[in-house]
């Protein structure tokens, strides 16, 4: 078997044990299995390997402490406390509820990025479903979903995000100039494609005598350091500065002041945490890595030229597209990555590195591998016992993921 054709193997058998994960062998066996293999069998040098891993930091830093930060609020009572407001809003009505869950997802995803709304909004939804005693899944979904359709409405929305634009990254203003209106139509198209295939699931009536519970000091100091990392992943955003050191630092103080008002050692909170899943995302950027030095930028990015000269009009949307069902074969960060180097060694225009974001942020609604943030959102429904399909998930995104994806680029050009 050739180089090309044992890597292509081990990038296919890894993405499909992360997301059929037979035998319950957790997502990062696979994904370390992976760098085991291409480094036994030569195709890519440890400096690179070490490289891989290193170009991820900002990303484990991000996740690290939006997981220490989901652990805080489920043991403070944060989910909770939200769960008897939101129960309280819908006023008895699930369909009502479902639309509160929608905004409050999209809010999450705009301000904090995807991955937070499927690490710190799954929990709670869960809880409030439990409060009203609704079925769960039909508002878990819209978790998934929403992360990824709210996932370019600022830059801090998606991690992805910052690897696609690098070092081209535009202001804020510019890029609420160039994404606001396809963010809004894939936001709102999503939606309502979610409602009509789930409307059936929902709980006509739900409990509405639901009461309150009192914060405690932690609780209390958890929702403050959530608040203010949203402030901070703003104003970061904005000055072009990292997020995963911010993110982290605001979640270690909450973690040091919860542990001091509630008498409890913090070690119990660290311990809770899915460690792995960083183990899981440093093997995927080394898999990229090795997918690069193997001369895949080179030849992708010779495909793009090709095209180009050929339907100069419909580059963007193709690019999108493909880009879309690259994120469910790869992942959307190494499909971002490698979509980035392929863009950087055309010399892409804006538009197209426009179309091409798109395609990464949206793509992932297709299937449960497409995007970290819905790996992270399998990983919570885990935690609370709850299991979804792969083929549930696909016959949900074969529907909303195309909609909103056609939805945001008809958008993009009518802006443009």
């Amino acid at each position: 078997m050739s180089t090309d054709n044992t890597l292509w193997l081990i990038t296919g058998l890894t993405m499909a044990g992360i997301v059929l994960r037979p035998w319950r062998v957790p997502e990062a066996v696979w994904a370390t299995l992976a760098v085991l293999a291409l480094a036994l069998l030569h195709l890519i040098e440890p400096a690179r390997i070490v490289s891989g891993i290193a170009r991820g930091w900002d990303v484990y830093l991000f996740l690290a402490g939006m997981m220490l930060l989901a652990e805080l609020g489920r043991r403070h009572g944060v989910f909770d406390w939200l769960a008897a407001h939101a129960a309280r809003a819908a006023a008895g009505s699930g369909h009502r509820l479902f639309l509160l869950v929608y905004l409050a997802g999209t809010v999450v995803t705009a301000l904090l990025s995807n991955d937070a709304t499927a690490v710190v909004l799954t929990p709670a939804v869960y809880a409030v479903a439990r409060a009203v005693d609704a079925p769960p899944l039909p508002y878990l979904f819209i978790c998934a979903f929403v992360a990824n359709a709210a996932s370019f409405v600022l830059p801090v929305s998606n991690p992805a995000n910052l690897v696609m634009f690098g070092e081209h990254m535009p202001g804020l203003g510019q890029w609420l100039d160039l994404f606001l209106l396809p963010s809004l139509g894939a936001i709102a198209t999503t939606g309502v494609a979610l409602y009509f295939l789930l409307r059936g699931e929902l709980a006509v009536s739900i409990r509405r005598d639901i009461e309150v519970p009192r914060l405690t000091v932690a609780g209390r100091l958890t929702v403050g350091a959530l608040s203010t990392t949203a402030l901070l992943l703003g104003v970061a955003s904005a000055l072009g500065v990292a997020l995963g050191p911010a993110t982290l630092a605001a979640a270690v103080v909450a973690l040091l002041l919860a542990s001091v008002s509630s008498r409890s050692a913090p070690t119990a909170t660290l311990r809770a945490l899915s460690w792995d899943v960083l183990l899981m995302v440093a093997g995927l950027f080394v898999l990229i890595e090795a997918l690069q030095q193997h001369g895949v930028v080179a030849a992708l990015g010779a495909q793009l030229q090709a095209l180009q000269a050929r339907w100069p009009d419909g580059t963007g949307g193709l690019t999108a597209a493909l880009l879309a069902l690259a994120c469910n074969l790869f992942n959307n960060l190494p499909a971002g990555l490698l979509g980035a180097a392929t863009l950087d060694h055309v010399g892409a225009s804006s538009a197209l590195r426009a179309a091409a974001l798109i395609g990464i942020d949206l793509g992932p609604n297709l299937s449960v591998s497409g995007s970290l943030a819905t790996i992270l959102w399998l990983t919570a429904l885990r935690r609370e016992g709850v299991r979804v399909g792969a083929w549930r998930f696909l016959s949900l995104g074969a529907v909303v993921m195309p909609a909103g994806l056609a939805a945001a680029l008809v958008l993009l050009w009518v802006r443009a």
